[in-house]
C-alpha cells in the first residue's frame, strides 16, 4: 500500500479543474476577491483581507466599472419602484369614487355561501374544484405535435381531474349536515 503513495504524481494533489475542451478551463463562479497578493504570489487565508506573507491589502476582484453599473441600476430600481408605489396611491384615491353595479352585490362570497347552502369550508372546496375542472379545459387546448407531447397533455389532464375529485370530495365531507 505504500508503494501506492510513493508512486503518484504530482497533479494528484492539486484541485480538480473543469476542463471543457483541451485549452479551455470553465469557472463555476466569479469570486468577489482575488485569490492570490499581487506583491508576493501568495494565495489568502479564507476571509482575509491581507495578505499573511508580506501583509498586502487584498485587491477586490470586482472592478469600478461593474460597481457604477450596479449603482445605476439600483437607482433605476429605486426610481421604478416609487412611480409604481404612486400609481397604486392614485388608483386607490380614485377606487373611493368609482360605483359599481347592484348586480355586483350577488358576486360577494356570504350571498354566494347563503344561496348555494354551504359552509365555508365546503365552498372553497367546491370553488377549487370548479377551478381544476377548468384546468382540465384549458390544458386541452394546447396543441401536440408528437404522440410523446399528446400523452404529456393527457397526463396534465388527468392530475387537473384527479385535484377537481379530491377538492368536491373535501367539500362533501366538510359539508356540514342538515337540521332536517
Amino acid at each position: 500500500m505504500s508503494e501506492v503513495v510513493q508512486e503518484t504524481n504530482q497533479e494528484f494533489w492539486r484541485p480538480p479543474s473543469p476542463v471543457v475542451a483541451d485549452d479551455f478551463v470553465v469557472r463555476d463562479t466569479i469570486p468577489t476577491m482575488a485569490e492570490a497578493c499581487p506583491r508576493c504570489g501568495t494565495e489568502f487565508l479564507l476571509g482575509s483581507r491581507f495578505c499573511h506573507t508580506c501583509g498586502g491589502r487584498r485587491r477586490e476582484a470586482v472592478s469600478a466599472d461593474a460597481r457604477a453599473d450596479a449603482a445605476v441600476m439600483a437607482r433605476l430600481w429605486e426610481q421604478a419602484v416609487g412611480r409604481v408605489h404612486s400609481v397604486a396611491a392614485g388608483l386607490s384615491k380614485m377606487g373611493s369614487k368609482i360605483t359599481f353595479p347592484a348586480w355586483l352585490r350577488y358576486l360577494h362570497f356570504h350571498e354566494i355561501k347563503s344561496w348555494v347552502g354551504l359552509s365555508t369550508a365546503s365552498l372553497i372546496a367546491f370553488i377549487l374544484g370548479v377551478a381544476c375542472v377548468s384546468g382540465a379545459l384549458l390544458v386541452g387546448l394546447l396543441t401536440a405535435k408528437t404522440f410523446v407531447d399528446w400523452q404529456a397533455i393527457q397526463f396534465y389532464r388527468a392530475e387537473w381531474l384527479l385535484a377537481a375529485t379530491a377538492s368536491f370530495v373535501a367539500g362533501i365531507l366538510l359539508k356540514k349536515p342538515s337540521g332536517n
